[in-house]
């Protein structure tokens, strides 16, 4: 069974109400994501020359990385109003009807894991975005008819952890794709910095650069380390946070120098004691830590594979040199390095 983790990228109630109060308006303010920024400062400033709706703009990449927040810098750049809502929420063709006539002139709608929208529904969007019109089928069987509602242009926003299961006639329509990448250390401790600034936080540069260490290259699990350090140095300290105030407030979420909690630990330790290193297939190594195949794949591997302790092989997962050297253990002979410079 999944537990609740703190180093989770997924929001909570916590970090919406936090997100919100600090969420940059601009995309000078908002630090990091260099590439999809510049690519949307032309699109954006093209289309206020036009007095025209935007291009649809696809975001994907992992959570916890700024979709929403850089769906909402958009609006604010063209200076019209956003209307969010996500997949799951537009289950008929009416709910999308209600939510489209509700737009103004290039008004922007989010469409938050727009993935999982419903086929039907999929279908009623691809006239709304090409077409800037809805046809919705009135009544049933022989008095059944067609009605084309007229729709203002306006630019969709769609935002995917799952870019894959997008179907192919639903990706061709969006004119911009952005891929957001895991923030570097010096981005992550410029957030942490801007947000402790705005919210009167003391924090020092190397206390900064510390969250940031931990925070698994993601700007809302840097955010949600930068409150846990403020309790704990408010509490336990004198309110400065600094190098030693995080790690000791860290060490109470259970969260290592290199961000991994005792979950990652201990699928580590799995793979290293109980299958000698590997490889191991995704359904025994569920069974053996407790927890869901998918969980695993989706949630705790990609930050494992990213930072080198594991890798996937077509036998299934191995541990790398870095995952016995982070246990404490010699890797035997001919365990993968990685270069961690």
């Amino acid at each position: 069974m999944t537990e609740d983790r703190p180093v989770d990228p997924e929001p909570n109630d916590d970090d919406l109400e936090f997100d919100y109060t600090l969420r940059p308006t601009s995309l000078d303010e908002m630090l990091g994501q260099d590439k999809v920024k510049e690519q949307l400062r032309i699109a954006i400033q093209a289309a206020r020359q036009r007095g025209e709706a935007m291009d649809h703009v696809l975001l994907y990449g992992p959570p916890g990385l700024g979709k929403t927040t850089l769906s909402y810098v958009i609006a604010q750049e063209l200076d019209v109003e956003l209307i969010a809502t996500s997949g799951p929420l537009l289950e008929k063709p009416g709910d999308l009807a209600g939510t489209l006539t509700n737009l103004g002139p290039r008004d922007v709608l989010f469409i938050d894991e727009v993935h999982r929208v419903n086929r039907v529904v999929e279908e009623y969007l691809y006239s709304a975005m090409e077409d800037f019109k809805i046809d919705i089928m009135i009544d049933q069987g022989p008095a059944a008819r067609s009605v084309s509602i007229p729709l203002e242009p306006f630019t969709l926003i769609g935002a995917t952890t799952r870019q894959g299961l997008l179907t192919s006639p639903m990706r061709a329509r969006f004119g911009i794709t952005g891929r957001l990448d895991y923030y570097s250390i010096e981005e992550l401790a410029g957030i942490v910095e801007r947000d402790a600034r705005l919210l009167k936080f003391d924090i020092d540069g190397d206390g900064a650069r510390e969250i940031a260490r931990r925070a698994r290259g993601t700007a809302r699990i840097a955010k949600r380390w930068l409150r846990r350090a403020r309790d704990y140095a408010q509490v336990e300290g004198d309110g400065m946070i600094d190098a030693e105030m995080v790690t000791l407030a860290l060490k109470v979420q259970n969260v290592d120098e290199v961000g991994l909690d005792e979950i990652d630990v201990r699928l580590l330790t799995a793979i290293v004691e109980k299958f000698n290193g590997g490889p191991v297939g995704l359904t025994n190594l569920a069974a053996v830590i407790g927890e869901e195949a998918e969980t695993i794949e989706e949630v705790y591997e990609p930050y494992l594979i990213k930072e080198g302790f594991l890798k996937r092989t077509p036998r299934g997962r191995q541990a790398m040199e870095r995952a016995y050297h982070h246990l404490g253990l010699t890797p035997p002979a001919g365990v993968d390095q990685m270069d961690l410079l």
